[in-house]
């Protein structure tokens, strides 16, 4: 590698012979000496001054250099070169495209897709959302030679799966089935007969494998490969730092790198070295990997010290963690742990750690005292950690014997707090997961089993008392504790029947509510019928993006018909005169007392709702809480964050003149 001088020097020369292949091909092989030496800037004046190409320099002034890492602004040059009048290219959302026009003034790149000509990009969106199409995917063989599509199709379903999963990766059965019928490939009614034929004809390949659950991907295996001089030219080109990592990753598979010279591992340690610096502040999780294939292999560069440094950084590693396949988040938390230091450091940050991140943790840690001291810790706090949780009331057994863990009864307790209130991401995940463990009967009798007869009612009342789980499955699992447990019976309350009130809204929602839904069936559908004709215009219905989604919007409008037309059958207009102050109902008053202060609510009907002035629908669940009950019954009061306080209700009046005044038909409506 040159040095910082010689390398300027070499630049310099390639500017004034204005050859910018040179140029760019230097800032190329020295990234990770142009990324410790050179600001981006820097990058950018160097290969500016070695073009006088305007398409060019627009190119390079897209990349956004100086707003990202030079490794990954020379990426987004790299694409926008390859993305010359008339090129092939792919996106996400409009599949295969052809560069119809670049526009250097505007920076603006043309683009026609078969279901929308003409669709342009700035720079910025182009590098982001377009890729070079290969001349071997799927898409580019139909627009090549329609013909052979076509009989490729027909006549060897199977190697047409082969191609498709080549262009688009190893998937899942279904996701396959969308991919061709998004594409036109096989229509959806036609997919069952299709696939059977092609699966037989996979089932004899030997390139292929098909898993034995329907939600695991078909894998296509890489066809032999010699690694020959063509194969490490490619690579030593790459840089993508994924397919880096791919192709290395094959190469070790295949048992290559045990016999590799010393000039083959040097290629391939190049190579790793800038995915790695490519990888940096850009995408955590395959950083890590990054991270753990140069240490598994042994590569002295980057330092693995280094690399760890920059996830400790920012607690990179927690973001990596969670976007980590399952199987890798083990070999970051293994190449993380280099010492005790490191151990008690992610031991610590179990809280902020994903699921299968916290059970490897646990799982390589748990014979260390401090490991377990830790879990012991979080778990006697207030509010347990809900991965944590999770973890220990799902695989108890494995904790049973650790004297740091709290009872059993107690992680029950965290579990069914867990289970309570609306959560979000991660703790939702757990959330699910623990709902389920309540509904495993084989999992309540191992519970059961290792609880004492006074832990048993303490965790079933506990349970029982629990007022935030779906009603029909919280009494479903009432129930199966009793037939684990039968001496529970005696502890079962039974809930009183509730009160059923006529459904009724006031004269201004009613009206509101028609209106919308006269609005619908004169104006939003006839408006859709219209979109949808237009968009039959555009040609071939199966690939019509604009036909699809008119349909879509379509089928939408008249679920929403079809609702409104039977709520405004069943909920009926009203004044509410014949409610009265016995006890909370539609059309009263009630003041209640709070852990705030007083609060005061008018319960109306069904659709009325006006927080401005106190005015809560009969179907909130703050309303359905307090009907029927009387002044001095206190009430489950939910919170904005979905916790629950107990309020008393302290006054029950009649409606004010302005809240009568409000529930009046408002001008120009009929009902």
């Amino acid at each position: 590698m040159a040095d910082t001088e010689t390398l300027a020097d070499q630049l310099g020369k390639c500017a004034d012979a204005h050859d910018f292949e040179g140029a760019f091909g230097l800032v190329r092989e020295n990234l990770v000496e142009l990324a410790k030496s050179q600001t981006p800037a820097d990058v950018r004046d160097a290969l500016k001054k070695a073009t006088t190409d305007r398409l060019i320099l627009s190119f390079i002034d897209g990349s956004d250099f100086g707003g990202r890492p030079i490794a990954e602004s020379v990426m987004r040059l790299e694409k926008l070169l390859s993305f010359r009048q008339g090129a092939l290219v792919l996106s996400r959302a409009w599949g295969l495209g052809e560069v119809r026009k670049l526009d250097y003034f505007y920076r603006r790149i043309t683009v026609d897709f078969k279901t929308k000509k003409g669709h342009q990009f700035t720079y910025a969106a182009a590098a982001d959302m377009l890729d070079s199409a290969p001349e071997n995917h799927i898409l580019v063989l139909r627009k090549r030679d329609s013909a052979a599509f076509e009989q490729l199709l027909k006549e060897r379903p199977g190697d047409f799966v082969k191609e498709v999963l080549a262009s688009y990766g190893d998937m899942p059965v279904a996701r396959l089935e969308d991919v061709c019928a998004q594409n036109g490939f096989v229509k959806s009614v036609a997919w069952k007969e299709f696939w059977d034929r092609a699966r037989a004809d996979l089932r004899q390949d030997k390139c292929v494998e098909i898993p034995a659950k329907r939600a695991e991907p078909i894998r296509l295996k890489a066809s032999a490969e010699n690694y020959g001089d063509g194969w490490f030219t490619a690579f030593a080109h790459e840089t993508d730092p994924k397919r880096i990592l791919a192709s290395v990753r094959e190469f070790v598979a295949q048992g290559k790198f045990k016999t590799a010279d010393d000039a083959v591992r040097a290629k391939i340690g190049d190579r790793l070295i800038f995915a790695v610096t490519a990888a940096s502040k850009v995408d955590d999780a395959l950083y890590a990997r990054l991270a753990c294939e140069v240490s598994a292999l042994g590569f002295a560069n980057p330092p693995a010290d280094e690399m760890r440094a920059y996830l400790w950084d920012r607690k990179r590693y927690v973001k990596a963690a969670a976007a980590l396949p399952a199987r890798e988040v083990g070999a970051m938390i293994a190449f993380l742990a280099s010492d005790s230091v490191a151990k008690a450091r992610l031991c610590q940050a179990l809280p902020e750690l994903c699921f299968t991140a916290v059970s490897e943790v646990v799982a390589q840690f748990g014979s260390d005292p401090a490991c377990r001291a830790a879990v012991g810790e979080l778990m006697r706090q207030p509010k347990a950690p809900p991965t944590l949780t999770t973890l220990l009331v799902g695989r108890y057994e494995q904790f049973r014997d650790w004297a740091e863990v709290p009872p059993l009864i107690t992680l029950l307790a965290h579990a069914i707090a867990l289970g309570e209130g609306r959560q979000s991401g991660e703790t939702l995940k757990m959330q699910n997961l623990v709902r389920r463990l309540f509904g495993d009967r084989s999992w309540l009798e191992k519970v059961f089993g290792w609880l004492s007869p006074g832990d048993q009612a303490l965790f079933f009342e506990r349970f029982q008392a629990s007022i935030a789980w779906d009603p029909s499955t919280h009494h479903a699992t009432v129930v199966r504790m009793t037939k684990i447990a039968p001496t529970l019976e005696s502890h079962v309350v039974k809930a009183e029947a509730k009160r059923e009130y006529a459904r009724v809204t006031s004269y201004r929602s009613f009206g509101l509510k028609k209106a919308e839904y006269l609005k619908l069936i004169n104006e939003d559908m006839p408006a859709n019928v219209k979109r949808i004709e237009f968009a039959k215009s555009y040609g071939d219905l199966s690939e019509n993006a604009e036909y699809q989604y008119a349909k879509d919007e379509q089928r939408a409008l008249m679920q929403k018909q079809t609702l409104m037309q039977a709520d405004l059958e069943s909920v009926k207009p009203g004044d509410f005169a014949d409610a009265t102050t016995d006890e909370v109902m539609p059309g009263v008053t009630v003041v209640v007392a709070t852990k705030d202060g007083e609060k005061t609510w008018s319960v109306l009907g069904e659709w009325d709702n006006d927080p401005d002035k106190g005015i809560l629908s009969s179907k909130t669940r703050v309303a359905q809480n307090m009907l029927g009950k009387k002044v001095g019954d206190d009430f489950e009061l939910p919170d904005a964050d979905g916790g629950i306080s107990f309020a008393t209700i302290r006054e029950i009046r009649p409606l004010g003149d302005d809240i009568r005044e409000w529930m009046k038909l408002l001008p120009g409506i009929e009902i």
